[in-house]
């Protein structure tokens, strides 16, 4: 973009411009992904919807290629892009909870940490990210994994309407009865369609207290605690959330000395209901082994969702990830233990996420995201800190990756891949509801400008 551009763009724009050279670009430009590096022409610090509007209008008048960033924790870093225009969403982070209706306004910058906060102040909560920085955005337009998804469906389950910025600059606003199919197509296709400025969510009575935390088991019983947890979650009932992580013991004083930064097997616990009956609920969990570590009991909600993990996310390392639903016999368990004890990096996590429930009763074909019967959602976060490894630690996410194939479910799921191309996309969905999208994505956005995600191309 030319001096002339980004200043007849300033003359449109209420915001904040920030260009290269400015001494908050490199800053504003960073992204949970240590590996991306991208410059982009200009950052519009958007503070409403006009200035979403403004930006959008710019950028396709000027053929500039559009980045949105919300959370800035996606994987494949797309909330940046080079030479073209980041639309910054993250002064649009209004939270507003109205407990009568038990509903939710939500900007489209706003994060899970300011979310649960908000909402929890009510006792009221809504499946959100496992890390209070994640973007509220990026996780629900994509579906919206979560701790209590099991008893009140994924986030994007919860939607209840969107406020849209679309290619040609119009406002619209999304949901059952208006514009039905673009809300068909934001529950879990990414951002092909627009921008969204504001969520209307659903809330739920959950804590401000619930019954939650991590036990810890030895390394060498990985295998027997799959296959147990497995077991546990068949005909647990739906409050029971959680998953089993592959991790590095934290360096705490509470963990043993010995233990410290060592492999341990984690049984994350969070119970969505009355701690006491989840207590009562969760002894077989608790009491299986034993555990060498029991850190469970009644905490804040906020605490069991956002905080049990995010020691081992640090913001900045080196990000490779892949994903997959699976079905767990025996000797995927033995697999999965096996690769999960062996991470060549101490910030990597291999988690294990049991399906059913609330996500399971949902019709495939209610939105875009389907995948409803999948038993178990697999994760393999992994994360390091020198760019000289990069390729040996790529490689042995892939080698994990493809020992786990013979028991995929089928599907993907698409918050927590990488740049996989066209292929991976198409497979989440499945033929007819992919060119469902692709039809969706023409009606909306024909030129592809929102291209920078997970990508449907239109018809």
């Amino acid at each position: 973009m030319s001096v002339t551009d980004i200043s007849a763009f300033e003359t449109t724009f209420g915001g904040e411009v920030v260009r290269p050279g400015d001494a908050r670009y490199d800053e504003l430009r960073k992204v949970f992904n240590g590996m991306i590096d991208r410059r982009p022409a200009l950052i519009a610090r958007c503070r409403d919807v006009a200035d979403v509007q403004a930006a959008v209008s710019h950028a396709c008048a000027k053929d500039l290629a559009i980045a949105v960033y919300a959370g800035g924790h996606g994987v494949t870093g797309h909330a940046v892009c080079d030479d073209g225009i980041v639309i910054d969403l993250r002064d649009i982070n209004h939270v507003n909870v109205d407990a009568g209706t038990r509903t939710a306004r939500i900007g489209g910058g706003a994060n899970w940490g300011t979310v649960d906060a908000a909402t929890q102040a009510h006792g009221l909560a809504v499946t959100g990210g496992r890390h209070p920085t994640t973007g509220v955005a990026g996780l629900a337009l994509g579906s919206g994994s979560g701790w209590i998804e099991r008893k009140f469906g994924l986030t994007c389950d919860n939607l209840l309407s969107c406020q849209v910025v679309l290619a040609s600059g119009e406002v619209v606003t999304a949901s059952e009865e208006e514009r039905a199919d673009l809300f068909f197509g934001l529950r879990g296709g990414s951002g092909n369609f627009g921008i969204v400025t504001e969520f209307e969510f659903k809330l739920h009575p959950v804590g401000p207290i619930v019954f939650g935390g991590m036990l810890m088991h030895p390394a060498e019983r990985g295998a027997d605690v799959l296959k147990f947890f497995r077991d546990f979650i068949s005909d647990a009932p739906d409050e029971v959330g959680g998953g089993v992580a592959f991790i590095s013991a934290p360096h705490e004083e509470f963990v043993p000395e010995p233990v410290r930064g060592q492999p341990v097997v984690g049984v994350i616990v969070c119970y969505a209901g009355d701690p006491d009956e989840g207590a009562e609920v969760m002894r077989p969990l608790v009491e299986f082994g034993p555990p060498a570590m029991a850190m469970v009991g009644p905490i804040p909600y906020a605490d069991a969702v956002q905080k049990l993990i995010e020691p081992g996310n640090p913001h900045g390392l080196r990000n490779y990830w892949q994903a997959t639903f699976a079905e767990m016999p025996d000797e995927a368990c033995e697999v999965f233990a096996r690769y999960g004890n062996a991470r060549p990096s101490p910030f990597s996590q291999a988690i294990m996420l049991p399906g059913g429930g609330a996500v399971a009763r949902v019709d495939d074909n209610a939105m875009a995201f389907g995948q409803r019967r999948a038993p178990f959602n697999i994760h393999l976060l992994h994360l390091w800190e020198n760019a000289s490894e990069d390729a040996e630690q790529i490689a042995w996410v892939k080698e994990f990756y493809a020992a786990m194939k013979p028991w995929r479910f089928g599907g993907a799921y698409l918050n927590f891949i990488g740049d996989e191309g066209s292929g991976r996309v198409r497979e989440a969905f499945g033929d007819e509801k992919f060119a469902r999208l692709q039809g969706i994505k023409a009606v909306y956005d024909p030129e592809n400008r929102f291209r920078l995600n997970q990508n449907i191309p239109p018809a």
